[in-house]
This record gives structure tokens, sequence and C-alpha cells, in this order.
């Protein structure tokens, strides 16, 4: 009879002993991972219980397999160092330990992407293979990875949600949920859009048309059966 370890399957739908260090972990990595175009470089900062735990609970490999695009039930989450190392892809990780005010389950991601384009991510992991993303450089937001999103980064101008409204509805998409977020008044602002359908390309295109926008990013919702 085989025997089972600690980062082996629990239930038919997570690689890993906890939903909230290593489901919840991959989900904000893979969110994270959609940010740049193929990332390069990674660096993890685990707070609270991620500090302390992550080794022994697998969230290391789960915080890496989020980033090269896994799902929580993929085998491979189990190498994914080793398919990080084929894939070119440096990852290093830090413990803080010392910052008592931030929620236990929480990482920064700070990712390179491969024409040197950089973003810093923040997300918490909230229970039962669930995550939030509560930061984007320096703009809180609130995303999920629950439905398909689009996050876009625009200048703070006037008309610029009325552009995405009108672009959304051409392509026939319905909107779940849309919110917005600014660094400050007439500064960098963040558009997460979640819709029910799956996003076109064209989508992405018609978006960057507008001259306030700056860039689109597509999420494809984070699947855990």
């Amino acid at each position: 009879m085989n025997e089972i370890g600690t980062f082996d399957i629990i239930g038919p739908n997570m690689i890993g002993p906890s939903s909230s260090h290593t489901a919840g972990a991959l989900r904000i990595a893979f969110i994270a991972g959609k940010m740049v175009e193929q990332p390069v470089k990674v660096h993890f900062i685990l707070y609270g219980s991620f500090a302390r735990t992550y080794r022994g609970h697998g969230t290391d490999r789960a915080l890496v397999g989020g980033i090269l695009g896994y799902h929580p039930d993929d085998e491979r989450i189990r190498d994914s160092f080793r398919y990080a190392r084929e894939a070119g892809l440096r990852i290093s990780f830090e413990e803080n330990v010392t910052d008592k005010d931030i929620y236990p389950n929480t990482v920064d991601v700070f990712l390179t992407g491969k024409n040197g384009e950089k973003m810093t991510v923040r997300g918490e992991s909230i229970g039962g293979g669930n995550a939030v993303i509560t930061r984007l450089n320096d703009v809180e937001v609130e995303l999920t990875g629950n439905y398909s999103t689009l996050v876009v980064e625009h200048a703070d101008k006037k008309g610029t949600l009325a552009f995405m409204t009108t672009v959304l509805s051409a392509y026939d998409l319905n909107i779940a949920s849309m919110r917005l977020y600014r660094e400050s008044r007439g500064k960098v602002a963040y558009a997460v859009i979640e819709v029910d359908n799956k996003i076109n390309e064209g989508v992405i295109s018609a978006m960057k048309g507008f001259e306030a926008v700056r860039n689109v990013i597509m999420v494809p919702a984070v699947e855990l059966s």
C-alpha cells in the first residue's frame, strides 16, 4: 500500500494539505502571474502564518505553480520549482514576521515580465481555497478570480468609464461587477470588471484604443471544482 504524504491530494479538487495555505496561495499567484507578460522574475514576501509555515504546508510550491498558470488540482504543483527552472523563471522568497497589522495569510508578489515591465500585487488567502487581491502597485483594489476579469489601468480622466462600458456592450459581455479604484484624483486608476462570458481578445485591443487607457489585462477565472 502506498503511503500518502502531507502534500498529496486532499479530496478531488486540491493538491496540498491546507486550502488557505495551498489553494488560496495558488489563486493569488495565478492572478498575479497574469499582470505582466510572461513573468521571468518573481519575489514573494510572506507575512504571518504564511511566513511561519510556507515550506511545511507547500505554500511555496503552490505560489510557484500559480505563477506558472496551474489550477489548484494540477499534479505539477508538487514539482513546480523544477518546472519554473525549466521555464527560466527566477523565484525568491522572503519571510516577514515583524509586521503584525497585516492579515495573517498575506503575500506580496513582485513581478518582472519578459519585456521589463514590473507589477506589485498583494493578496490575502481568506479560507476555503478563496483569495482576494487587495493591492495593485500602490492602489487598493478587490479582485477574487471567481469570474473572467478585465483589469484596466488608466488615467483618471472623464469619459473613460463611458468608453469602457460602450466596448463591453459592443462585444456583448454581461457585467457581473465593475469597480473603480484610483491612487488619487487625476492619477493612476484601475477598473476591475468581472464578466459572465468568455472574454474575446478583441475587447483588449478595443479598450487600448482610448488614449486614457494605459494597459488592459485579462485574468481568466481560477477553477476550483
